[in-house]
Parts: structure tokens; C-alpha cells; sequence
């Protein structure tokens, strides 16, 4: 779409002819508009992969990856992938599919929901790992501090013993002036088959994750970070015991 147009009619001859010899000069074209679809994705590496504070890969590493294409409505349907060490019952990888909506509620809050369903390819027969799990979360900021707050429902499943589990967490997140280091924080409560305290072992359906941690982009895309990650509850080595877990990734 042109920007501008010729002159009135009215114009002498002499600028009549600059015109029509420099219509490039004369004319300009409007910036290309925004595809209505994105994609997005990243690749990483991570020395331990934890989910809610406990080791998906008996504390070794895990290459992890994921894409997610967005809609300018906010709607969103994506992928996402892990190494793991599940034994014969989950296998060797976790493959996530997901999608929802994400936008802005009112002016400082805005809201991401959807349904997650965590997939175990294995070729056990007779055991149903795979689970479907809705989610919701708010956010806003708070000065230089993002602050979420979210819950994750999953029904009874076969996967969760024939139970359901609610998971509540909270993160704030800021940024550091002047430099790419960003700090974050986050607590997360478990009821229910997923529990820290019940995986490891015990009848308890109830605990508490957490983790405080650095990160960074650098070279534009490559993205570096830090975590020390713990749950309550027995610790068990390489699965519910406090870890620092570093990242090395990146993001396009």
C-alpha cells in the first residue's frame, strides 16, 4: 500500500515531471504486515531434568525441545520433548503436546490457560502412563518483579493410580539493570499421587517444591542458567534431593 500520493493538480509542470521521473522517491511502500502465525521453539541441554522439584532422570542430564506455533488471537498449540530414565514402565522419553490461549485481561494482568497431555512411548503393554492435565495462570508486575500465579488439575486418570492431582505454584522473576542476568524464584504444593513425599516412598500426598535460580541470554539466542532445586520429604538420591541444575540452550 502506497504511503503517499502525487500532488494537487494544481502543482506546477516542473514538479509534475520530478514526480513522475522519481516515483520511487515519491512513493513509499507500507512495512509488510505481521503473519497471523509464529513460530517459536528451543533446544536445550540440562544437567538434571526435574519436574516439581523431583529427578526425571535419576540426577543425570537430559536433552530436552520444543516448538509452539501462536496465533495473533492468542491461541497456541505446540510440542515438547525430554530424555528420560523411566525404567519399563515410561521409557526413555517424556513428549508433551499442549495448546491454549494466552493474552491480556485487563490493563497489568494477563492470563495463559490450556491442556497439557504428558506422553510415555514405550512398548509396554498393559500400563497406561499418559495423563491429560488443564491449566491456568495469572501474572502481572510489580515494579522491576513479574509474579505468577498458577493450578494444574489432573482428573483421576489410570496413569495416577485411579486419583486426581492438584498442583499450586507461585514464581516472581526480575530482570537486573543493565546487564542480560535475570533472577527467579518459585514455590510449587503438590496434593496428590505426585507428590514429592509419596513418590519417595511414603503414603503422603502432600508437599512443597521450590527453587531459586540465575539466568541469562547472551549472542542473542543462547540462553545460560542456574538452579538450586528442593522438595520436603525424605530425599532420595537422584530423585527427591535438593540439586543445582544448570541449562544450556537455545531459542529461535
Amino acid at each position: 500500500m502506497l504511503l503517499s500520493s502525487r500532488g494537487p493538480l494544481a502543482a506546477t509542470l516542473a514538479l509534475a515531471s520530478i514526480f513522475s521521473a522519481a516515483p520511487v522517491f515519491a512513493q513509499d511502500a507500507a512495512p509488510a504486515a505481521d503473519p497471523p502465525v509464529t513460530i517459536s521453539g528451543s533446544a536445550t541441554f540440562v544437567t538434571d531434568y526435574r519436574f516439581r522439584g523431583i529427578s526425571q532422570t535419576g540426577g543425570d542430564p537430559a536433552i530436552q525441545g520444543g516448538i509452539t506455533l501462536t496465533h495473533e488471537s492468542g491461541f497456541y498449540v505446540g510440542t515438547w520433548g525430554s530424555s528420560i530414565k523411566g525404567g519399563d514402565a515410561l521409557g526413555e522419553m517424556e513428549l508433551d503436546l499442549f495448546g491454549g490461549w494466552s493474552g491480556k485481561l485487563t490493563e497489568g494482568l494477563s492470563f495463559d490457560g490450556g491442556l497439557l497431555y504428558y506422553a510415555y512411548p514405550t512398548n509396554v503393554t498393559g500400563f497406561n502412563a499418559e495423563f491429560f492435565e488443564p491449566y491456568a495462570t495469572l501474572s502481572t508486575t510489580v515494579g522491576p518483579v513479574e509474579a505468577k500465579l498458577g493450578v494444574n488439575y489432573a482428573w483421576k486418570q489410570d496413569a495416577l493410580a485411579n486419583d486426581d492431582n492438584l498442583y499450586l505454584h507461585g514464581e516472581l522473576s526480575a530482570g537486573i539493570p543493565q546487564t542480560p542476568i535475570s533472577l527467579s524464584a518459585h514455590l510449587g504444593y503438590t496434593d496428590g499421587p505426585l507428590a514429592p513425599a509419596f513418590l519417595a516412598g511414603t503414603s503422603d500426598m502432600n508437599g512443597w517444591d521450590w527453587s531459586i535460580g540465575a539466568s541469562a541470554t547472551v549472542l542473542g539466542k543462547l540462553n545460560l542458567g542456574v538452579s538450586y532445586i528442593g522438595t520436603d520429604g525424605p530425599s532420595v538420591d537422584g530423585l527427591t534431593d535438593d540439586a543445582i541444575v544448570g541449562t544450556l540452550g537455545v531459542s529461535f
